[in-house]
């Protein structure tokens, strides 16, 4: 059955297309398996809650008749701005208006969030662009600038305040001169756009939206995850062709298994730390029935992500054997007004067997982060870049610098192939089980073989985390890291020329440890090769001699085929290592009119092409879960196309392209 939909409807009628509904909730609350509501072109200022889920082949649809042009949206306008002094209005707003939640109230808050200032889940828009909350009125009549923004000062200048009075919610803004009766001015009233309040609402497919301005809360992996659109607990759905942007903490969620008598347990609790209540969680949902038959399988394609103050997609758990792919995901956590350890364009827990293929990801505090159990990853054919500080910024020592990808405590096995990382730092490496081959990788490795903060020393991670059993989430055992387990096969490194405040902030907060500043495999040097490693594990008679050897406590580290320039280092161990000591390499990124294109003279100075051509057999087991790279179905992979999908020859060309011409579009 088909529901229709329209905004510009007279009253709302039966759902038939001569008589549509007049809001998306309508129909939601009659959809069933296998039906489809048509949304015409419009704004919906209105929280749609899902009623029922679809099946496997017959999913519920939403679709928008015209590619983005149906608008779901968390926020309200406000007209009834009065002049206060200055530059600066005040609203004054009737908390009928929020129900039993009211954003103006409710701080962003739980497990992992650092930020020293206590902002809260409301946001105020002036023409769809966020202001900056602030703790005093003074602060809104004479406002600076925010200088630890990645935003320009003239859109940190703006800023807002709120206090209640009564029954009421005042908010105070400064609109930098506009007139806000006239401007579009909105407040996010909505904690929610698109999102069942009930577990289990499976199999429904979103397409063609823009969903925007809501009031999410921050979504650590020991807590709810709410974002502006997402699953809840479920299987099987697609968000696709959608535009998600402005939510407050997370644009969209996959989902995660939910303790109520656990949730921010940490910081409201304070019993256990939240890595022990982390595992507590991964064992409860396990024995509850978390499992590829009932849990995960989603699919985010095509959907422009941008501006959210936490991440673009988040997942704890609940995103397990999905697919992300051809996404452009962009300024995430740009304000830098949230602060915390769970900041991304993308960050998931338990990404197992999860694909992420040909994605956008640039201007986020943090490109992709993997945390937790990144077994049977897949990051292939992504394009990376500007995920870290611009130079000059007043860096807040909470968040740290910011890379493309950040693997964390996880025991592989993790692949990254063929990808572009391009920012000034490129991987954050606290975890094992990783296999780099076929990237072009122009900034530096850092954290690696550290973890644990201790007095601002970085020390060797003591954190247990689970391994499952292979392409199941069945809890195989735990382990701490012991770094190493790494693969490096035909990979380009060129080393960027770092701005000179990065190792000032390092320095400032004792944190020098954790930034080496160095591209390449060289931040492996004095690990083992495999053969050394397992050599040592040989009869038992040689027990005494073996745990007297340096490399006892860290895992192997392999390669062959890869490249360096502009002072990028190799280990040692590789015996192929191409360095070439003598030109510079320049990288020069553009995009027009939605092109992206790369200027390089790198290809000028590759030598001869001898690489050998990678596969799963060439990469062996990660070693904890001894679980092969390969294909979430089992089967293995032959790493013979590169980042546009061409064929690879005999002896592939280094790095991630095939013909260096195809650089003029890479997204």
């Amino acid at each position: 059955m088909i529901y229709y939909v329209s905004a510009e409807a007279f009253r709302s009628g039966d759902g038939t297309k001569a008589h549509p509904f007049k809001t998306i909730g309508e129909a939601a609350r009659l959809a069933g398996p296998g039906d489809e509501v048509l949304v015409s072109p419009g704004v919906y200022r209105e929280y749609v809650n899902p009623k029922n889920a679809g099946l496997p082949g017959k999913p519920v649809v939403y679709r928008s008749v015209e590619p983005l042009k149906a608008v779901l949206t968390g926020a309200e306008i406000v007209k009834n701005w009065k002049k206060h002094e200055g530059d600066t209005y005040v609203a004054r707003i009737g908390n009928g208006l929020f129900g039993d939640y009211n954003p103006y109230t409710v701080p962003v808050a739980g497990d992992w969030y650092f930020a020293p200032v206590p902002v809260h889940t409301g946001e105020v828009y002036l023409n769809g662009k966020a202001l900056y909350e602030v703790m005093t009125l003074e602060e809104v009549l004479n406002p600076k600038p925010f200088k630890q923004s990645w935003e320009s000062d003239e859109i940190t200048v703006r800023k807002w305040y709120t206090r209640q009075d009564g029954n009421d919610t005042l908010i105070y803004a400064n609109f930098s001169g506009a007139d806000p009766n006239s401007e579009c001015v909105e407040i996010n009233v909505r904690r929610n756009c698109f999102y069942p309040s009930k577990e289990g609402v499976g199999y429904i497919t979103l397409s063609g939206f823009t969903v925007k301005q809501a009031a999410t809360q921050w979504a650590p992996p020991t807590a709810y995850q709410d974002g502006m659109v997402g699953p809840h607990w479920s299987k099987g759905w697609i968000i696709e062709d959608c535009e998600i942007s402005d939510s407050r903490c997370s644009g969209i969620t996959l989902g995660k298994y939910l303790q109520p008598e656990n949730n921010n347990k940490w910081t409201t609790k304070y019993t256990k730390d939240g890595t022990q209540t982390e595992r507590d969680n991964i064992m409860q949902a396990q024995a509850e029935g978390w499992s590829k038959e009932t849990i995960g399988s989603h699919i985010i394609r095509r959907c422009h992500i941008h501006d959210c103050g936490q991440t673009g997609i988040v997942g704890h758990l609940g995103g397990v054997f999905s697919v992300i792919e051809d996404n452009h995901i962009h300024h995430i956590n740009n304000k830098q007004d949230l602060a915390g350890a769970e900041i991304g364009g993308i960050k998931m827990h338990a990404a197992i067997d999860v694909i992420y293929r040909r994605n956008h990801i640039h201007h986020c505090t943090r490109g992709l982060w993997l945390d937790w159990q990144a077994q049977g990853t897949r990051v292939t054919g992504n394009l990376f870049h500007d995920n870290t500080p611009p130079a000059g910024t007043d860096i807040t020592p909470l968040l740290g610098l910011g890379e493309d990808i950040f693997i964390e405590v996880s025991h592989g096995p993790t692949l990254v192939d063929n990808n572009l990382l391009l920012s000034p730092l490129s991987c954050r490496i606290s975890t094992q089980g990783v296999a780099f081959v076929h990237n072009l990788i122009a900034g530096s490795f850092t954290w690696v073989g550290y973890g644990v903060q201790n007095g601002g020393a970085y020390l060797p991670t003591p954190r247990y985390t689970p391994y499952h059993m292979p392409h199941s989430t069945l809890v195989a055992g735990f382990m701490t890291i012991l770094h190493g387990d790494m693969r490096f096969y035909n990979n380009i490194f060129v080393q960027q020329e770092i701005p000179e405040d990065y190792p000032e902030h390092a320095k400032k907060y004792g944190t020098e440890k954790e930034y080496n500043f160095e591209c390449g495999t060289g931040v492996y040097d004095g690990y083992p090769t495999s053969e050394k490693y397992f050599a040592l594990f040989g009869p038992w008679k040689e027990k005494d001699e073996r745990t007297k050897d340096k490399y006892y406590e860290k895992l192997p580290v392999d390669g062959a085929g890869n490249i360096y320039f502009n002072g990028a280092k190799s280990n040692g161990s590789e015996e192929d290592a191409f360095i070439d000591k003598e030109h510079k390499v320049e990288l020069s990124l553009s995009e027009e009119d939605g092109k992206v294109s790369l200027k390089t003279n790198l290809y000028e100075f590759l030598p001869e092409c001898t690489a050998r051509t990678v596969s799963t057999e060439v990469l062996g087991k990660a070693f904890e879960p001894e679980q092969c790279f390969e294909n979430p179905d089992g089967s293995g992979i032959v790493f013979n196309e590169d980042y546009f999908g061409a064929h690879r020859g005999i002896n592939p060309m280094y790095g991630p392209v095939e013909n260096p011409e195809e650089l003029k579009n890479l997204f």
